[in-house]
């Protein structure tokens, strides 16, 4: 049979970019379909944005911790307007590179809502439809709105990169990476914060030490955290949004941000006309070659949901066409996944919580909190904290967890040690650069077990 492609992507996001450009580089005639704009909730209304926002709340301390050092800083004053539009250049700039990038490799692209016709054929919102050898589904993921009186009223994540103007008062529901985020920027930002999450403690699975003490950090900053809270309704009145807790107390707020969750972005393609297995969350099932039930159908990035995180979108995307298209197999790896959580204070991990680790067997923990030099001159009294798990016997690092400055940097590099099997000590025979936070990575003698 004769296809018009060797490969449809749908969805032009970071694990369909890189999809479609590798296939396409390896000489695969290749098109590829996206309904909004190139880059994917990453690049557009995502992590990028995300993190200049934290950028931009960053200098809030930078500012006050200046006068500890000797600077004459005078009244600061910060523009919402201003760094919106910042915003909105470097990320058009963005999705320019990768939509010249995909037309660069030679892939077709198509600026319109694509659905799965069969299982090698889709259908274009314009009526076009297109066969293929192999179909990619690489929607992403949408976000959730609680079910709510008045859940109209609020915002997600998406149009939180959009506000025309700051809010002055806001809630922030949910506990995971969104919520404890946009907790941290607004508030850097000058914004009076109040977040509700329902469970017991903010960022559910990972490490309870780093858990409890980014909670009492956020606190610290001025955060009004509510745990085992959660928002019943929302109306509006005169002076803004009047919001209603589950204990009876009410807020007036301007703005309520839900980050409650995300939902694989599958309904409506027609894939389960075409017996796709869908998970109970519309997850695209898959196998570990992110081949779907139908042989020709994959999946990759966050509408598997397997891990819902860029990097391991794009390392799915790309050991997709390299398995199929360059002959060379390659199975994602999920294990081991090195991760950061852009809060106030910066929150990194990989590997094996305490838990998790004690669950296996005997661990032994090694642990410090310590004030970083920069914070001293300043005044500033919040601390770091770093912790490893190690399996004894073996002495092998299990796990490393690290809040404060620099603690994604720190962890991606300690993720290779790890990987790679290091053993405590390897950590200790390793000289230490004097004066750094990370150098406590290698100092750490005393089992806190």
């Amino acid at each position: 049979m004769s296809f018009d492609f060797d490969l449809f992507v749908i969805g032009g996001g970071s694990g369909g970019v890189r999809a479609a450009r590798v296939a396409a580089e390896a000489g695969a005639r290749v098109g590829l379909a996206e309904e909004y704009r190139y880059g994917g909730t990453c690049v557009i209304r995502g992590c990028v944005p995300k993190k200049l926002m934290v950028y931009a709340a960053a200098f809030a301390d930078a500012f006050e911790d200046a006068r500890g050092y000797g600077w004459k800083v005078g009244p600061a004053r910060f523009e919402w307007c201003d760094l919106i539009a910042a915003k909105d250049a470097e990320i058009s700039r963005l999705e320019a590179v990768y939509h010249d990038g995909l037309r660069r490799a030679g892939v077709a692209l198509f600026g319109a809502r694509a659905v799965v016709a069969d299982a090698h054929r889709v259908r274009l919102a314009t009526g076009a439809e297109y066969t293929a050898k192999h179909l990619l589904i690489a929607t992403g993921g949408r976000p959730v709105i609680p079910e709510i009186p008045g859940s109209e009223l609020g915002i997600t994540s998406n149009e939180m990169f959009q506000l025309e103007a700051q809010p002055g008062r806001m809630i922030v529901v949910g506990g995971g990476y969104i919520a404890c985020e946009f907790a941290g920027i607004m508030n850097g930002l000058g914004t009076h914060v109040t977040q509700l999450y329902r469970g017991d403690q903010i960022l559910r699975g990972f490490d309870a030490d780093l858990r409890d003490h980014l909670a009492a950090a956020m606190r610290e900053r001025g955060i009004v955290l509510e745990i085992q809270r959660d928002l019943v309704s929302i109306a509006r009145e005169a002076g803004g949004l009047r919001v209603e807790l589950d204990n009876g107390e009410a807020h007036v707020v301007d703005a309520v941000l839900f980050a409650t969750g995300r939902r694989p972005n599958t309904a409506g393609l027609g894939l389960e006309r075409l017996g796709v297995e869908l998970k109970a969350n519309g997850a695209v099932a898959v196998d570990a070659w992110s081949q779907s039930g139908v042989p020709s159908i994959f999946a990759v990035g966050d509408v598997t949901h397997r891990a819902a995180l860029t990097p391991v979108a794009i390392r799915e995307g790309e050991a997709f066409a390299r398995t199929v298209f360059k002959a060379q197999p390659v199975r994602p790896d999920h294990l081991m996944i090195p991760t950061a959580v852009f809060t106030r204070p910066e929150l990194a991990t990989v590997g094996m919580t305490e838990a998790e680790a004690r669950s296996a067997g005997e661990v032994e923990i090694y642990r410090t909190r310590f004030r970083p030099m920069a914070n001293i001159l300043a005044g500033r009294r919040e601390k770091m904290l770093m912790k490893l798990v190690v399996e004894p016997g073996s002495r092998r690092v299990l796990g490393c967890h690290i809040v404060g400055p620099g603690a994604a940097e720190m962890v991606q590099l300690a993720a290779v040690a790890i990987r790679m099997g290091a053993t405590k000590d390897d950590f200790d025979s390793t000289m230490a650069v004097h004066p750094t936070a990370a150098e406590e990575l290698v100092t750490m003698r005393s089992d806190a077990a």
